[in-house]
């Protein structure tokens, strides 16, 4: 009888494609008595992995890095980066190891022991932010924006010292690629045009096969990575997300949000918020967040400039950035508000907007949530939006901004143009996100060996954008000690 280590048979294209200068093979450190916390029945599916395979032994020591099939071999990679805006040089993988590939994906176990790319740290994750990140990645799927998987966690009674001695887990990871843009700036700064152009050339001809035959296919691959980046984190601030550490070892070459750490949702808004109580100067606020992205994607291009040959195509390349970021907001935004037309006010109804989120610290979610609930002709029913401001004045100016504008819409007759409306919007406007309180209730469950909490959350993140009465408390504002809930790059 054949054993799930013998049916799951993992392939290493990376290495096989690469070599071995861009890893170094690295086994899992064993971790004592591992016990399955959490499993994302979509990532399974994804891996070919059966729900009852999920619930066996084998599965966990398998996801724990205690066991491996015969053929599996495990890899930590190298990548460089900048990290808070300063060349950091060396990184790499210090404490998630590749296993290879499954059905075409990369599954990676973060938090599985010491590899050479450690430097000071001791390869390991603890449960609360393999937790965080499990049910970010879960979130992020149920809100339509691009992401790295998490298949499972599994968790360990033995400890790890971070502020606070806690207990250790595994996360694995899925991703179609977990190549960074530090990536290619660890073989531009290392004057190995050689090995940059292998890196480059096994990503166009994996990822962006439709640019192999152009004249330069090494500017169309950065035009569609700087696309990809710009939508990306358009979709970020129109969910009110936070990465929290945008580093450029930190952002995918794929487009997809990478490594969740210190994140966060965005719940009374202010611009200038920083999720990530590490970041001392606020280089990774809400609002620093496009500029920063459009930073890395030049970070990329210096990288990419000895390969695409020339200082303006590169600069021809990234300086699509603004564009595709400002149409790709811009669309979202109005979607948000429920416009199917675009007219020249519009940026003016936007920014009108923001300005009276932040004087009135709204809670982003639930205003845009009640927003979705607007009718047209009887402002009685705004109270369920006034009842969230302090300065109700401001708020009722806006809405007669706001309705004035939608009057304009023509393509919808009189009659059914709130019904039509507010199921848009409602489309566009989730209900339930996962707020830091949210994730630390899980989290002190499952200290407690008690999971259900973390399914409970799955199940709602999964489909954000329903009513689910049954879960109504999850889409409260939050209670007033959430606001101490610090997070931190060590999460």
């Amino acid at each position: 009888m054949s054993t799930l280590l013998d049916q799951l048979l993992f392939t290493d294209s990376f290495a096989a494609a690469l070599g071995e200068k861009f890893s170094v093979l690295q086994s899992p450190t064993p971790l004592p008595d591992p016990y399955l916390v959490a499993t994302s029945p979509t990532s399974l599916n994804l891996c070919g992995i059966s729900p009852k395979q999920a619930n066996s032994q084998e599965f966990i020591d398998l996801f724990t890095g205690n066991k491996l099939p015969p053929q599996c071999q495990p890899r930590a990679t190298v990548y460089s980066g900048h990290q808070f805006g300063v060349w950091a040089g060396q990184l790499g993988d210090g404490r998630a190891i590749l296993l290879g590939e499954l059905n075409g994906v990369e599954v990676q176990l973060k938090g599985a022991g010491l590899t050479p790319f450690s430097r000071m740290g001791d390869g390991r994750a603890v449960l609360r932010s393999s937790i965080r990140e499990f049910l970010c990645s879960e979130a992020m799927v149920g809100l339509g924006i691009p992401t790295t998987r998490a298949l499972c966690i599994t968790g360990s009674d033995a400890l790890v010292l971070r502020e606070q001695p806690e207990t250790a887990a595994v996360v694995t990871r899925v991703a179609r690629s977990f190549i960074r843009f530090g990536s290619f700036e660890h073989w531009f700064y290392r004057d190995d045009h050689a090995s940059l152009k292998k890196l480059a050339d096994f990503v166009i001809r994996r990822y962006y096969p439709e640019f192999s035959d152009l004249p330069n296919p090494y500017k169309a691959m950065l035009t569609e990575v700087t696309k990809r980046t710009a939508h990306l984190i358009a979709q970020w601030q129109t969910a009110g997300f936070m990465h929290g550490v945008m580093n450029t070892d930190n952002m995918s070459i794929l487009g997809l949000t990478l490594d969740y750490g210190p994140f966060g949702f965005m719940e009374a808004f202010n611009p200038q918020h920083i999720c990530n109580h590490s970041d001392d100067y606020g280089r990774y606020s809400y609002a620093m967040q496009p500029q920063i992205g459009q930073w890395n994607c030049y970070a990329l291009g210096q990288a990419m400039l000895p390969l695409i040959g020339s200082v303006d195509e590169t600069k021809a390349a990234l300086s699509q950035f603004e564009f595709e970021y400002q149409s790709k907001l811009a669309f979202l935004w109005k979607a948000k508000l429920g416009l199917t037309s675009s007219m020249e006010e519009d940026n003016e109804l936007i920014s009108a907007m923001l300005k009276m989120m932040t004087i009135n610290r709204l809670d982003f979610t639930i205003f845009f949530r009640r927003l979705s609930g607007l009718h047209l002709n009887d402002q009685s029913r705004d109270n369920q939006l006034r009842d969230l401001c302090v300065d109700r004045e401001s708020l009722d100016q806006w809405l007669h901004q706001y309705r004035q504008r939608l009057t304009k819409e023509a393509n919808i007759d009189e009659v059914h143009q709130d019904e039509v409306r507010q199921a848009a919007m409602q489309r566009c406007n989730p209900k339930y996100i996962l707020r830091n309180y949210l994730a630390q209730n899980a989290i002190e469950a499952a200290q407690h060996h008690d999971f259900s909490e973390i399914k409970k959350l799955q199940q709602i993140l999964s489909a954000p954008f329903d009513e689910q009465p049954e879960n109504e408390m999850y889409a409260a504002l939050p209670p007033d000690w959430a606001r101490d809930i610090a997070v931190s790059c060590s999460s």
